[in-house]
């Protein structure tokens, strides 16, 4: 820029003159200069043209040539010396070399050229606009002396000629304008005078003195007929709405306001009636219409810049309004002739009343607008129901007239005359929508009830939702392509679903309008005249039917809504002669998918109703009530049953691939529940519908419209299931899954260019990694384990691959945990943090007992632990050995110690897994073989209270053997919930034994308490001493020894008598088995896990094998067997053969699903917590239940679950388990906020459960829930045959 030309500087003006020229609408609404300073400064981040100015483009173009150079080598030399050491030291590359840049002398000179230049340049740029100024004042000032007509008629104001009028309007030519458009004066006159105050800035005309008296006038001039004269007087208001501050808009807007309301008032003036209707082709209604646009395009606009002035303004503006808008003419004469009111014609230009909307919107207007309703203009809101309900009436006493449908489409022709009833319509369409507006807000409802005209009784808030809800299937039907013929549908119908769905989206609105019995036994009308095929029955169309089904699906989203649908408000769920519309949508959906409707026979729109109403449905069957209230038997089946009719339906329509998806997506959300998943695998459609899951997941879409969540505790429902997990595989689901985790904790993310070493991570599970851990600890329940690694070998390669990515879980374990080769190593980038990852996956795993055992058994992981443990020792001097404490070794040890011991939160210590401050960081002793050493083992004592005799022979006193067997049995029952209640510690070792044989002899002796036949077993112990037991159950075997020795409760020897005790249990239960044909590998024979139950009645037992197997014989004739026992029903031929053949035991299925739903009720906030955790409660109870809470309770807290399952019921298995939920309730909400509570939920015991002390809460929730579960479990055996 040294040699800065005249040429360059007048380039350098253009480029500026065009950027300003761009920005200047946005400069001047500027309200100071210091906006408009901020504006210019962020202009890049607003105006999407900003790159493409030629200023900027120059600007860009002189930055370079200048720095270039001087970046680029900066940029290099940085390159280079990230590749040696550590890099500059910023965040990125780009703030290094920015701030290299603009500390450089070369930036400093440029800066300072730049400025010297554009000063010269702003300074021409200002000195020619001075002179520009002069030469236009020049001529206005020849124009003004030859009053020239020829004044700027152009309807923007922003031109020179209007600016430099400002010099020269004064108070005197105001009142010369004043004297002008007096009603006496030449129409040349006042023309011109309106020409003169349009073209003057609205500035100077509002501090003239006598601008209350211009308004005056200008209201009079209104009423003039020239139309050229009222031209110019809506021009200088459209342009003073335009440009002028609220104070001076608001007076132009009440005149203009007030001017209507006298017209409308005046008998003299010519206003269509209803029978004439309204030609806009007319002069005089032209007039009127343009004046009532006026007013609507500020009201439309006002909104957004009211509330920065005083609130009067607004009042005046808002009630100037609505009293325009409450006249009414003379009532008494016929509809025919009455003259239209004001409110027809702004419905005329705004049919939805979106004025009304915008005025609504915002709490500051909206309270002004419903005082002055409420206390003054109520008769707008009278009037809008009276329109309403006439237009109900009409509709029902004119069905087949098809003139009282809304104005007719017209294409692209513009529509110049209205009837009559198409203007009744479009008021009709404008009320709708401002009471729609109105419900919303909680003031607006307190309008009601009205008083209406010719009705006895007053409308009350129910009464108009009813009158909505009637509108949908009485008005009158549209065209069958309606539903996508026009983005703007003006039918009844449409407008009053849309109306509804805005007052489902808000809970206060909802409750008070749609969650009344009233007004669902309105919505369940038509349904329930289709289905009785009354004489309305045929009048009901498929589109009304489907704006139906939408609502009542938004009403079934909603809790409250859900629970009026189920079980109505006299709490019914029976299905009696008056089923709740729960019952009644399931069988109507049935009847649509058998196509038993036969008014819909061979109707195009069927599949799409069909649909409508499964989504009815599926909102109630995807929560564990409506699944269990709802009429499973009818409904359930119906999209598996219908499909075949409907295939062949839609394969002759264009949507067959919308209506597959569709089935797919709805029978998917029976996964949402135990029951539903079990139901959903009965269907044989699982592979399809996860499937289906997995690519809406990929997608990252949610589970529906009505839902907030996502997939994830779905996908946790099904992977807790065998045949989920093999769905989940065969998708693709796990693949992808395990894919992802590898590129994000190996690779890291593709898309990203790294310009630095990653930071190496604070955390074991670095939080990058955080959400696909916690997916896999979803995915990895033990069904789900068995079959993805069950009986399969690790590959243990020679050689990997580095570009080798795991595809399945089998592929992890070997790459992750089970790192047993120097190869495995060296495959990993990051082979710390990745193993940290594997063990902390493994810790988790081996949380479920049965896992730890398949695991052991398979893969040897204690063995590979030991082995690395002692791979990583160091010899120091003298001879000695020392562990080296690093993160691997403080995470190895752990685990060790977690999967060797046995015990509940105070029989086992588990060492942390973080380093103390200090000289001795772990102080915890390390150890390369077994056994433990005894710092991990707690002190078991036995403490013999002298009274402990005595107790006992008071406990077992009540419960001789009496000549009433019945009554021993409820007084044995009694004491036992009385001891357990005062003094719980005396329930344990022989005294419970004697109490458990006791009380099971007694109960089975009466036939009508046994569940399940008596069966013979006649095997002595050499007819099963040479079979053998799985290796899960050998080492089963193993840690229980283990543990009862820990509690003093076994002695030698035991390990053979167990051993004996579960070869007698397994022939006991193989004659009771039926054969299964079945991929799944957990049903391919024998019980896939140890058997927990009988280990733990073999402890209880104290190790007696006869009295074990003796108590299990008579124990598997109740009830309670089938939920404590598991391998009790493992492909029972008790169960029905699509349960067995499911894979999914009574426990998950009937159990968890009730803990689920109890939860919801009890415990609102932990079920909250699992559905943002996208974690599901049933599988952690499924885990808990499975190994008799092993691990998790002390073993006297075990004996008390079982006990108190055995004595009271095995519904008390599910109390005790929303007792422990309840009691963590604390715990949970604090891991589901640091999103980390499946982790807690497996890894942590129960600390502080005991359950004595939820005895009472319990036994609340036996008298509210008995009945139900009881019933539900008694069911397993019968269901479905």
């Amino acid at each position: 820029m040294a040699h800065f030309s005249s040429e360059d500087e007048a380039q350098l003006q253009s480029m500026l003159r065009q950027l300003l020229h761009s920005v200047k609408e946005k400069i001047t609404g500027a309200p100071s200069l210091e906006c408009a300073e901020e504006i210019l400064l962020h202009l890049e981040e607003t105006d999407e043209n900003f790159h493409n100015y030629e200023f900027v483009k120059y600007l860009r173009q002189y930055i370079y040539s200048t720095l270039g150079a001087m970046i680029e080598e900066e940029m290099e030399k940085c390159t280079s010396d990230q590749n040696e050491a550590e890099g500059p030291g910023y965040d990125t590359l780009v703030q290094h070399v920015t701030k290299v840049t603009q500390e450089s002398k070369e930036y400093k000179e440029m800066m300072h050229s730049l400025k010297n230049v554009m000063m010269v340049v702003v300074e021409s740029l200002i000195n020619k606009f001075e002179e520009d100024q002069i030469r236009n004042k020049e001529i206005q000032k020849k124009t003004v002396k030859e009053k020239c007509s020829n004044y700027c008629t152009d309807n923007c104001s922003d031109s020179d000629s209007s600016f430099n009028q400002s010099y020269k309007f004064s108070q005197g030519k105001l009142q010369l304008i004043l004297d002008q458009l007096d009603p006496g004066q030449p129409k040349e006159v006042r023309l011109e005078a309106m020409q003169t105050l349009c073209s003057a800035p609205p500035s100077d005309v509002l501090n003239c003195e006598n601008w209350t008296t211009l308004c005056e006038k200008l209201t009079v001039s209104l009423a003039d007929p020239d139309p050229a004269f009222n031209d110019r007087i809506l021009k200088f208001y459209a342009q003073t709405f335009t440009l002028s501050p609220l104070h001076m808009t608001k007076e132009i807007y009440t005149s203009l306001a007030r001017h209507l309301e006298l017209y409308f008032l005046s008998g003299e003036n010519h206003i269509p009636t209803l029978l004439t209707g309204v030609d806009v082709t007319h002069p005089n209604v032209i007039r009127l219409l343009k004046k009532v646009r006026l007013l609507n395009e500020y009201q439309k606009e006002v909104p957004s810049f009211w509330i920065h002035h005083p609130e009067m303004y607004m009042e005046e503006i808002v009630g100037s309004t609505l009293s325009l808008l409450s006249i009414k003419h003379d009532q008494s004469l016929l509809v025919s002739q009455k003259i239209l009111d004001p409110i027809f014609f702004l419905a005329l230009l705004d049919v939805k009343a979106v004025w009304f909307k915008k005025w609504m919107h915002a709490y500051y207007s909206r309270t002004v607008v419903l005082q002055l309703l409420e206390k003054k203009y109520k008769s707008l809101i009278t009037t809008s129901v009276q329109q309403c309900v006439q237009y109900l009436e009409s509709c029902e006493n004119m069905r087949s007239d098809e003139n009282l449908i809304r104005p007719k489409h017209c294409g692209n022709k513009q529509k110049t005359f209205y009837s009559g009833q198409e203007l009744q319509y479009i008021y009709f369409v404008h009320s709708l929508c401002l009471l729609g507006r109105l419900l919303i807000y909680t003031q607006g409802r307190k309008l009601f009830p009205v008083k209406l005209k010719n009705r006895k009784d007053p409308v009350s808030l129910t009464d108009l939702l009813v009158l909505f809800t009637r509108l949908i299937y009485y008005s009158p039907s549209c065209p069958k392509m309606a539903l996508t013929a026009h983005a703007e549908d003006y039918s009844p119908a449409s407008l009053v679903t849309e109306v509804l769905r805005i007052l489902c989206d808000q809970k206060e609105s909802a409750t008070e309008c749609l969650f009344k019995s009233t007004v669902i036994d309105a919505f369940l009308e038509p349904i329930h005249n289709l289905m009785k095929e009354t004489e309305a029955a045929p009048n009901y169309s498929e589109i009304a039917l489907i704006h139906i089904a939408d609502v009542l699906a938004r009403i079934a989203s909603v809790e409250e809504g859900l629970f009026l649908l189920l079980y109505g408000e006299n709490m019914n769920s029976s299905q009696d002669e008056n089923p709740t519309g729960a019952h009644l949508i399931a069988q109507f959906s049935k009847k649509l998918l058998d196509e038993d409707i036969s008014i819909f026979s061979g109707s195009e729109l069927l599949p799409v109703v069909k649909g409508a109403f499964i989504s009815v449905c599926r909102q109630m069957y995807s929560t564990c009530e409506g699944l269990q209230t709802s009429l499973l038997s009818e409904r359930i089946p119906t999209p598996v049953e219908g499909s075949d009719s409907i295939s062949s339906v839609s394969q002759e329509s264009q949507n067959i691939m919308a209506w597959e998806e569709n089935l797919l997506d709805d029978l998917l959300n029976f996964a949402a529940t135990p029951k539903g998943l079990l139901l959903l695998q009965k269907t044989g459609a699982i592979n399809d519908c996860v499937t289906f899951m997995f690519n809406r997941h990929a997608k990252k879409l949610q589970v529906s419209r009505h839902k907030k969540f996502g997939y994830g505790v779905m996908v946790t429902q099904v992977a807790s299931t065998a045949a989920g997990a093999v769905a989940l595989r065969n998708s693709g689901f796990i693949n992808a899954h395990v894919t992802e985790l590898w590129s994000i904790l190996e690779c890291g993310r593709d898309d990203v260019r790294v310009t630095y070493p990653k930071s190496t991570p604070v955390d074991p599970i670095d939080q990058s990694c955080q959400k696909s851990f916690l997916a896999l600890v979803n995915l990895l329940s033990y069904p789900a384990v068995y079959e993805l690694i069950g009986n399969q070998d690790i590959p243990n390669k020679s050689e990997y691959s580095l570009r080798e990515v795991p595809t399945c879980i089998i592929d992890i374990i070997d790459r992750l945990i089970i790192l047993n080769s120097e190869a495995k190593i060296q495959s990993l980038f990051n082979y710390e943090q990745s193993h940290i990852f594997g063990l902390r996956l493994l810790s988790i795993l081996c949380c479920d007992l049965d896992t730890l055992l398949l695991l052991e058994s398979q893969y040897q992981v204690s063995a590979m632990l030991l082995n690395a443990q002692e791979e990583n020792i160091l010899e120091i001097a003298g001879g000695h050995r020392d562990f080296v404490i690093d993160g691997l070794s403080v995470e190895r040890n752990h685990v060790l110690v977690r999967i060797n011991l046995i015990g509940g939160p105070l029989e086992r210590i588990l060492p942390p897994r973080t380093l103390q401050k200090g000289n001795d960081p772990y102080p915890w002793p390390m150890f390369s073989s077994f056994p433990l050493p005894n710092c991990y083992i707690s002190e078991v004592t036995k403490k013999v209270d002298p009274k402990e005799d005595d107790d006992t022979g008071k406990l077992l006193s009540p419960f001789k053997i009496s000549d009433k067997q019945a009554e021993w049995i409820e007084n044995c029952r009694v004491q036992f919930c009385q001891t357990m209640k005062t003094k719980p510690s005396v329930i344990n070792g022989a005294v419970l034994a004697e109490l458990l044989e006791k009380f099971v002899l007694n109960l089975t002796e009466n036939p009508s308490d046994c569940y399940f036949p008596t069966v013979e077993y006649k095997a002595t112990e050499a007819n099963v001493k040479n079979e053998s037991l799985s290796s899960v159950q050998q080492l089963g075997i193993k840690m229980t020894v283990r543990y009862g020795k820990f509690l003093n409760l076994l002695k030698d020897g035991a390990e053979n008598d167990l051993t004996l005790v579960l070869k007698h249990s397994e022939r006991f239960l193989k004659q009771q088995q039926t054969t299964i044909k079945s991929s799944l590998r957990c049903l391919q024979g024998r019980y896939p896990g140890h058997d927990w139950f009988v280990s733990s009645l073999f402890l209880i037992m104290l190790g007696d094998k006869e009295k074990t197997l003796n108590f299990l014989q008579k124990f598997s004739k109740l009830l309670t067997s089938a939920f404590l026992w598991l391998p009790r029903l493992h492909i029972s031929k008790y169960l029905p053969t699509d349960i067995s053949e499911s894979g999914i035991h009574p426990i998950y299925f009937c159990g968890a699903h009730h803990i689920e739903m109890l939860l919801k009720t009890e415990v609102p906030l932990v079920f909250s917590a699992f559905h943002m955790s996208g974690f599901a409660s049933s599988q952690i109870c499924q885990q808990w239940i499975t190994q008799c809470f092993w691990n998790y309770l002390d073993w006297i807290e075990i004996c008390h679950y079982i006990a108190t399952c055995v004595l009271l019921g095995p519904d008390y298995q599910i109390y005790i388990c929303i007792s422990i939920l309840k009691h963590l309730q604390q715990d949970i909400l604090k891991h589901t906020q640091s999103q980390d509570l499946q982790i807690f939920l497996k890894e942590e015991p129960l600390h502080g459960f005991r359950v004595s002390d939820y005895f009472e809460y319990m036994e609340n929730l036996e008298q509210n829930y008995r009945p139900m579960l009881l019933q539900d479990m008694k069911s397993i055996r019968v269901q479905s045959t």
